[in-house]
């Protein structure tokens, strides 16, 4: 399975932001998709996360209210979108899938077997 960002950028405060993450190679049948962050000196974080077959959604407190994902089953790609962005949201944003289920918790990295390459945020103040 291989993972395909796009869609980071430069963006002011305020100001909002699309990406989307494709997946490709086997057959896909991904259990969950999440999305994580890393910003600089930081440990990488969980933003959010959905259940493929079902589209729930789960999201951290930090993004809770701003952020949504959604996703497209026909196009096996998830469209993460970013409203009011802060400075504080700068990092570079990575999604990971896993095939397997989720054991203990949708934000935990070491649920997802396979990550993308990462795409680089800019928030300006």
């Amino acid at each position: 399975v291989q993972l395909q960002a796009s869609g980071g950028g430069l963006v002011q405060a305020g100001g909002s932001l699309g990406l989307s993450c494709a997946a490709s190679g086997r057959t896909f049948s991904s259990y969950a998709m999440g999305w994580f962050r890393q910003a600089p000196g930081k440990e990488r974080e969980a933003v959010a996360a959905i259940r493929w077959s079902t589209g729930s959604t789960y999201y951290a407190d930090s993004v809770k209210g701003r952020f949504t994902i959604s996703r497209d089953n026909t196009k096996n790609t998830m469209y993460p979108q970013m409203n009011s962005l802060k400075p504080e949201d700068t990092a570079v944003y990575y999604c990971a899938t896993t095939i397997d289920r989720i054991y203990y918790s949708y934000f935990r990295s070491g649920e997802y077997d396979y990550w993308g390459q990462g795409t680089q945020v800019t928030v300006s103040s």
